[in-house]
């Protein structure tokens, strides 16, 4: 078999998402915290220290918000490359190499020319693109582990199924019901005993990771995520908020796919995913936003292989209605903006947000809004705003499109001292603590 194809668009989904990522830094657009969060435990790794996340707050151990140990691997990068962006790239590395295995799955089991559409389908499906422009999130270590664990299910190494299974329990907390589904899955292709076995390691992971693991390194002494799933409103109410944005995702998850993937048992993988996000009562799970389709993107698509490499005669059918609903997820999606020169240039505010964080004494004790949070975290010791306690912070950083109140005043209510602001420009001011 010619391994070409798919090493070719693996290296390039890499490259092209590292770019993405990289520019979408370079030109300080604001997306979350989480970047931060991540780079601060891996830096915490790296220095062979706790995963002290200060972001989250003074002593805050990451490992009691989510058990997510797997992104320490990143630390011997880390330590030599150590930057934000040192994340986003590992993260386009990590989609990179998953888009070899499923390309390659593909193309022994449908040919060259077929198997590298899919190849393509996936890699420019909507849950990748939104994962990548979300920017590092711990699940991109499940992205690869899945699909290597759905080639072997394809190809019925079974044993290989519950060896690439097992590192999930690894990346979050949650991963111990996508373990179980694949026990489900094995279950269904007639390995009972296997089925069985990884299903109750998964369900017996998941228990002693929320129930003790996680509450051991909580200060709060539980799990801080068991209250979003029904929220006040009860787990009904939630399930069936908004089920015309939950249909969408559904509806759109399954077409890029062909719709045949639901002929398949690995499609039960998407099961506990959907589950949790559609009786969370955050409205973010609900949609095709953010990171929370990434690791759906590759158990449809192995399910798809699996049922056209049985059933030859569904396979450019589905590839037609595959192609036709990735042509639809692409318009305005975070791709296309790799066509716009003006991703490429340097943004207006650029100038102002270097300039902000050059006044900033390296190892600075700074308190910052989600405006620069992504870029101060690799030489600051760094809190977002709301989280200091009771710290009192060396400098306060604010982007006046995100916090637009007087950032002296914040500072004397906040900490009971003096600010000066010593920058004010673009957008972005800094203030000092002292008179």
């Amino acid at each position: 078999m010619d391994r070409r194809p798919a090493w070719i668009l693996g290296i390039v989904t890499a490259l092209v998402y590292s770019v993405l990522g990289v520019l979408r830094f370079r030109r300080f657009t604001v997306t979350s915290w989480d970047n931060a969060i991540f780079e601060q435990a891996l830096a915490a790794y790296a220095r062979f220290e706790a995963p002290i996340v200060t972001v989250k707050g003074p002593d805050y151990h990451i490992l009691g918000d989510h058990f997510s140990p797997i992104y320490a691997i990143l630390a011997p990068v880390y330590r030599v490359f150590p930057h934000a962006q040192t994340l986003l790239v590992a993260q386009a590395v990590l989609i990179g190499l998953s888009v070899v295995v499923i390309t390659g799955l593909a193309v022994r089991h449908l040919g060259s020319l077929a198997g590298t559409i899919v190849g393509v389908l996936y890699a420019v499906s909507f849950g990748v693109q939104s994962a990548v422009v979300a920017d590092f999130h711990e699940v991109a270590f499940a992205v690869p582990l899945l699909a290597l664990a759905g080639a072997a299910f394809v190809e019925a190494r079974y044993d290989r199924v519950v060896w690439w299974s097992l590192p999930l329990l690894l990346v979050k907390e949650d991963m111990g019901f996508t373990v179980a589904a694949v026990g489900a899955a094995l279950w269904l292709a007639g390995e009972r005993r296997k089925g069985v076995t990884l299903g109750l390691v998964g369900m017996a992971a998941v228990a002693i990771v929320v129930g003790i693991v996680i509450p051991s390194f909580n200060a709060g002494d539980g799990y801080d995520y068991a209250g979003t799933l029904g929220g006040e409103s009860g787990i009904l109410a939630t399930l069936a908020a908004d089920p015309g944005r939950k249909l969408l995702t559904l509806a759109l998850t399954f077409a890029i796919a062909g719709v045949v993937a639901l002929l398949s048992p690995w499609a039960l993988l998407v099961v506990p995913t959907f589950a949790w996000r559609f009786v969370g009562d955050n409205p973010f799970y609900w949609g095709t936003e953010w990171h929370y389709s990434l690791i759906v993107m590759p158990v449809v698509f192995v399910a798809m292989v699996d049922v056209v490499a049985r059933r030859h005669r569904l396979m450019w059918p589905a590839l037609v209605l595959g192609g036709a609903a990735t042509v639809y997820t692409l318009i305005g999606s975070p791709l296309t903006t790799l066509v716009d020169p003006e991703t490429w240039r340097e943004s207006p505010r650029a100038e102002a947000a270097e300039g902000a964080i050059d006044l900033l004494p390296r190892g600075a004790t700074v308190e910052s809004d989600l405006g620069l949070l992504t870029h101060l975290a690799t030489d600051y010791d760094l809190y977002w705003r709301g989280t200091v306690g009771a710290v009192v912070p060396d400098y306060i950083v604010f982007d006046s499109a995100i916090s637009p109140e007087d950032i002296e005043e914040y500072g004397r209510k906040a900490h009971g001292t003096d600010y000066t602001v010593v920058y004010d420009e673009g957008g972005y001011t800094v203030a000092r603590r002292g008179a």
